[in-house]
């Protein structure tokens, strides 16, 4: 493909609370075996992208760890392949990455050390699945500056945490207000763009120049009315991780089947690093209904409308319902639990009883005790 790919993984989101204390939101646990960079990166090689830049900051080491070795996703590779790029100290800087756009300047060389004409720039916090081939396409169709992948939310949903965006009857985008106090439309940038490379450049010396640091706000809203900015609209599949319940609810779409299948079983599937673990195992007299079990995982309880992630562990006479228990988590014996998530490698004793009447409660070990 005539493209490199560029995955923003470095933010961190307050709004997912205990979660991404340890870990960035992009390696979040989503569905029992992935992480939500998988979707991003998946799509890349999907798509045929041979040389993708991760770019990490806030808690880098749990995507770094995740992403230790390539081949998973295909980019083990001798030219090309995957490089991840963290805030380094210089003689020039000592500064983090100030902004997506900052981050990109900082590690200029990548782009202007690469070939290919243009660019596919992607979070790596949103669960999808696309063919950058066809939005590169309809890029060079429509003889655009940049072309903004675009969804129309349901009516009724908080649209005012994305950015809202507008169109003309040609697909182009007349208005980009990022985060409004109140949302102009329901349709919402995903967070995927496609620029020419040279072009992409340009504009992150002027901002280096201005000493503006943010890619959405600083080029996107920026140039709206100057650039010729186009939105590809995407019919399948969209999910963004940007509140807890936005990290609830993404998960527990899997427990729908066109959810599941569409990921899961039609081509091209999506991509993780594998654990070589055994199945998981339903013990004679426990009971799961409508809920993923992953592997290495133990069952000895109730299971109903719930994941329960990698190498854990469910004791007798449990109930688990509504809830997402993470990896190696272990739950003891005549333990209850209701609209929860369950964070990696707690501890959960037996007779423990926690039902959340309103929302979503995390709940985490800390020493002798638990913190929701």
């Amino acid at each position: 493909m005539r493209a490199i790919g560029m995955v923003l993984a470095g933010g961190n989101s307050r709004r997912i609370k205990e979660l991404t204390k340890n870990r960035a939101v992009a390696a979040l646990p989503i569905a029992g075996n992935f992480r939500s960079i998988d979707f991003a990166l998946s799509s890349m090689t999907n798509s045929h992208v041979q040389n993708v830049a991760v770019f990490t900051q806030y808690n880098s080491r749990s995507i770094t760890e995740h992403l230790s070795s390539s081949k998973w996703w295909n980019f083990g590779r001798k030219q090309g392949g995957l490089t991840i790029f963290t805030p380094s100290i210089t003689d020039d800087n000592n500064l983090w990455f100030r902004g997506t756009a900052d981050a990109m300047y900082q590690n200029l060389s990548f782009l202007k050390n690469s070939h290919e004409p243009y660019v596919i720039i992607a979070s790596g916090d949103c669960l999808y699945k696309v063919d950058y081939g066809k939005i590169l396409e309809y890029h060079i169709e429509k003889q655009s500056d940049i072309t903004v992948v675009i969804k129309d939310l349901p009516a009724g949903f908080k649209a005012d945490r994305y950015g809202c965006v507008k169109l003309d009857e040609n697909g182009r985008i007349t208005d980009f207000e990022q985060k409004p106090l109140i949302a102009p439309s329901n349709t919402v940038s995903c967070g995927i763009y496609i620029l020419r490379r040279r072009h992409l450049i340009e504009l992150i010396e002027e901002c280096a120049e201005d000493d503006r640091h943010d890619f959405v706000s600083d080029i996107l809203v920026r140039y709206r009315d100057i650039k010729a900015i186009y939105g590809y609209k995407l019919d399948t599949y969209w999910s963004n991780i940007a509140s807890l319940d936005d990290y609830y609810k993404a998960n527990m779409d899997f427990l729908k089947y066109e959810v599941r299948s569409f990921f899961m079983e039609e081509y091209p599937v999506i991509y993780t690093k594998a654990d070589d673990l055994p199945p998981a195992k339903i013990n004679a007299g426990s009971h799961v209904k409508n809920s993923l079990i992953a592997s290495g995982s133990i069952i000895n309880g109730t299971v109903e409308d719930s994941l329960i992630f990698k190498k854990s562990f469910i004791g007798n006479n449990c109930y688990i319902k509504n809830s997402i228990i993470l990896n190696d988590v272990y739950i003891a014996d005549n333990s209850h639990l209701e609209n929860c998530i369950v964070e990696s490698h707690s501890t959960i004793h037996g007779d423990y009883y926690h039902k959340c009447e309103q929302g979503i409660d995390v709940v985490v070990e800390y020493g002798d005790r638990f913190i929701i």
